[in-house]
């Protein structure tokens, strides 16, 4: 399926910053956090709620192929993890501020647990595989939010702060769990390869979109908005104005192209745009050392 395709790679000079940064602790944001607007807030509500367990998740899934990796994936893998771990700490504490304003959140935190509860017992390879077709979902969403103002436009400046900083550190490591599925593939037919990334895209993007539909009519739902309207408001909101999901469709649509690599598109000024706040708190990584081969 893949061959004779020129292979894009992870940058050899790109190195993962991990930054050290906390977000409106003590303060208070309005319920309607994002532009005074329902359909706006209840889309990174719901998202924000899946990010504790499923970052977890994703950590445990790249860790448990760590051994054995060139030393600059090694690295990045390292560093993945220390900012995946303070996405986990920020996003607790800003659901801690959607509950604070009134949201019973259990349902889609049950969700979460259900989606994850289908991975147990199955091989490592499958919990790496999903992580990586995930990470691809988060790298495209971190692009858009950070490349159009609007999306966050009118937003809490705390909550807005914490996104783009989550938004450029998903871009900064967007290729570490796709290079450590490389490197634990490499035995694998690139046939084989194309096919199981696929296959597990798919079924991770079908339970992405059906769960994070649930979860914003059930935030609106506790605002009292439901039926078509709340239907219409969030088909509205993501295809329409702004359009997180329609401008994000062809990027995601890449992935099952022959030679994609989430580098493919390296959008690493993006990352200067949110990042310049936070200089302060990078934290140390790994020295750079070879770069793993794509296929």
């Amino acid at each position: 399926m893949e061959q004779n395709v020129a292979k894009a790679t992870t940058p050899a000079d790109l190195t993962i910053t991990p930054r050290d940064v906390r977000f409106g602790r003590g303060k208070a944001i309005r319920r309607w956090w994002l532009n005074d607007d329902p359909f706006a807030t209840a889309f990174y509500n719901a998202l924000s709620v899946t990010f504790p367990k499923g970052e977890g998740f994703f950590v445990d899934s790249v860790r448990a192929f760590r051994e054995g990796t060139p030393p600059k994936l090694a690295g990045e893998i390292q560093a993945f993890i220390k900012q995946e771990v303070m996405h986990t700490r920020e996003h607790v504490a800003f659901n801690r501020h959607v509950a604070d304003q009134g949201y019973d959140v259990r349902s889609l935190e049950a969700e979460v647990d259900r989606v994850l509860a289908i991975t147990k017992g199955r091989p490592p390879i499958a919990s790496l595989a999903a992580t990586m077709a995930l990470e691809h979902f988060t790298a495209i969403l971190a692009h858009e939010l950070i490349a159009d103002p609007r999306h966050l436009a009118g937003g809490d400046p705390d909550a807005v702060a914490l996104w783009k900083w989550h938004a450029a550190e998903e871009i900064e490591h967007k290729g570490v769990a796709y290079d450590t599925w490389l490197h634990a593939t490499r035995h694998w037919s690139r046939w084989k390869r194309w096919k199981i990334k696929s296959l597990v895209m798919l079924i991770a993007t079908a339970r992405f979109v059906n769960g994070r539909a649930k979860g914003m009519t059930e935030l609106l739902r506790q605002d009292g908005i439901t039926g078509w309207r709340a239907k219409w408001g969030l088909i509205r909101y993501a295809l329409g104005r702004p359009g997180m999901a329609r401008k994000v469709a062809w990027t995601w649509a890449e992935f099952f192209l022959p030679g994609f690599h989430p580098w493919k598109l390296d959008d690493r000024a993006l990352i200067g745009l949110a990042e310049s706040d936070y200089v302060d708190a990078i934290m140390p990584v790994a020295k750079k050392a070879a770069v793993p081969a794509a296929a």
